[in-house]
């Protein structure tokens, strides 16, 4: 492996580590205080030379417990981070600064980052609601909804928080950055689900069936679209629908898709393609028809229209 791609790998890395960090609902060391009789946890944390006590909740053996290990998790991390930024550092690599378009696009993204999650949920069918997936995005947890549809919220954070590391915004989008994107929205469901597709598969609702797709020729229809002469806007919608239709992975395929054509708009300074809640319906039947062989111009007419929002 080349020092570049040492590099590239290492950034993937240490953005993936950072996004769980900040997955981390608590993070500091768990103490026990006792009103009254009555036991509370709390979480102390130093943040510069301050020293804050953050309330958690009455005292269980549970909560307790999992403190402990979101300390230990936090830890862990940590340690990991600085032996990527040693070895970062040993190769050479450098900070670089982002171009004040980009700049402005990762700060529009992040402040719509948990519309874009539920809207991005809605479209898979996450039986949620915007204060659902706004207190599970900033906690974690919450009560009404099944474990899975928590999880795939949580993925689709992950994966958000990932492309929108100031690291990984300048690497390219190219195959691998969208096989990582991939592994994160399937976590938790497949053991390795930004793995290339082996198996056959067929779409609810379409008489569409994908064939097997070949890795060599993944990696070279992403790189034709990349490298074409076509709007920044027309290559993140090619790159998400060519996503799609190949059902590159085994499951995760639209939030992939969507994804990494996000990561590609925002390292441009182009805003960002989310399919929001009103257009749902009408988009599912327009990708449906697309898969069908439809001419791709009228999808990429509806994307541009009601899902590209810029700054």
């Amino acid at each position: 492996m080349s020092a570049f791609d040492e590099i590239q790998s290492a950034l993937r890395e240490r953005a993936d580590l950072n996004a769980r960090l900040s997955l981390i609902p608590y993070e500091g060391t768990p103490e026990i205080k006792d009103v009254s009789g009555q036991k509370y946890l709390y979480i102390r944390k130093r943040v510069g030379s301050k020293v804050t006590s953050t309330y958690v909740g009455t005292y269980s053996d549970e909560l307790y417990q999992l403190l402990l290990r979101n300390t230990r998790e936090a830890r862990e991390i940590r340690k990991s981070l600085r032996k990527l930024d040693k070895k970062l550092a040993e190769l050479g690599y450098q900070e670089s600064e982002l171009e004040p378009r980009v700049i402005r696009n990762l700060d529009f993204a992040r402040a719509n980052m948990k519309a874009n999650i539920y809207d991005q949920a809605v479209l898979e069918g996450v039986a949620t609601s915007f204060p659902q997936t706004e207190e599970i995005i900033e906690n974690g947890k919450v009560n009404g909804m099944t474990a899975s549809d928590v999880q795939k919220i949580l993925n689709l954070k992950h994966a958000w928080e990932f492309i929108l590391d100031q690291d990984v915004i300048q690497a390219k989008s190219d195959y691998y950055v969208l096989c990582h994107i991939a592994r994160l929205v399937n976590e938790g469901f497949f053991t390795d689900g930004g793995r290339i597709r082996g198996v056959p598969v067929t779409i609810g609702g379409s008489s569409y069936i994908p064939p097997l797709p070949k890795e060599f020729e993944v990696r070279e229809r992403i790189e034709e679209i990349l490298q074409s002469d076509m709007a920044d806007i027309d290559k993140a919608i090619c790159l998400c629908l060519y996503t799609m239709k190949t059902q590159v992975f085994i499951d995760g395929n639209k939030r992939a898709a969507v994804i990494f054509a996000n990561h590609f708009l925002i390292a441009h300074g182009q805003g960002f393609l989310v399919i929001p809640e009103v257009h749902v319906a009408e988009f599912k039947n327009l990708l449906v028809a697309y898969y069908e062989g439809e001419d791709e111009g009228i999808i990429t007419a509806f994307l541009k229209d009601n899902c590209w929002k810029i700054f």
